[in-house]
């Protein structure tokens, strides 16, 4: 009967086309669907990938906390 919260962090990498807010929302989706209780994330890294001075892609490194079941 203890209101103690125990909670884990993993680290996933996240790519989009579009730009690093939508790569944030599918590494976020896709956390959701494999991890229970995810409850926030931290964006640890941001990087762009370019081809010919042109942005092709937006990539994001994710620390997902999940809370884990009693």
């Amino acid at each position: 009967m203890s209101s103690t919260t125990v909670a884990r962090v993993t680290t996933i990498t996240a790519r989009s086309p579009e730009s690093f807010e939508a790569a944030v929302r599918e590494g976020i989706a896709r956390s959701h669907q494999t991890l229970r209780n995810v409850s926030g994330a931290w964006v640890k890294e941001q990087k762009v990938e370019c081809t010919d001075g042109a942005i092709t892609s937006y990539q994001v490194v994710l620390e997902v906390t999940f809370v884990l079941d009693d």
